[in-house]
């Protein structure tokens, strides 16, 4: 008797509950966080002369940012171009500091799905600092690296390169 009239206690309360209890708005979802630590990288920037070794993260990746890495712009369409911005100056994130120590014809490596494309610099300029960077697109693909100018204020440094050869 007892059980009975838990169970018709039980089916009164369900029925007088508001259904909307169950419905759940797209502001309301919650995302599980996912752990930015273990994303692999797609790739790699090398450049020896200057002791670079850096990972390459997804476009789309949190981790595609400048307070953590080398960023790939959004510009980019590798491999016909690849656009690769960093900061300089010093510090931990100051991948590109010594990036005006390069010159012409040094040579970069951009390892990318088990394939890795040399470049050589081509050109060495600097620009107004205005959010953009003009360059003039190559008939071959193109590799750019840019960073704050080191030598003047409110003026971005931009390494232009050409890729000389893919390595399977």
């Amino acid at each position: 008797m007892i059980k009975r009239i838990y169970l018709i206690l039980v089916i009164i309360l369900l029925l007088l509950l508001p259904c909307s209890i169950i419905k759940i708005s797209a502001q309301e979802i919650t995302i599980p966080n996912i752990n930015v630590s273990k994303e692999k990288p797609i790739g790699t920037l090398k450049i020896k002369k200057i002791n670079i070794n850096e990972n390459l993260y997804n476009i789309d990746s949190p981790r595609n940012n400048i307070e953590e890495h080398i960023t790939i712009l959004k510009e980019s369409t590798f491999p016909d171009l690849l656009i690769l911005a960093a900061h300089s100056g010093e510090g931990k994130i100051a991948y590109f500091e010594h990036l005006d120590d390069l010159k012409l014809n040094d040579e970069i490596k951009v390892k990318y799905n088990n394939k890795t494309y040399i470049y050589f610099v081509k050109d060495i300029f600097e620009q107004k600092k205005d959010g953009y960077i003009n360059i003039n697109k190559e008939d071959n693909d193109q590799l750019i690296l840019t960073t704050c100018s080191p030598k003047h204020n409110g003026y971005q440094l931009i390494i232009n390169c050409i890729k000389k050869e893919s390595i399977y």
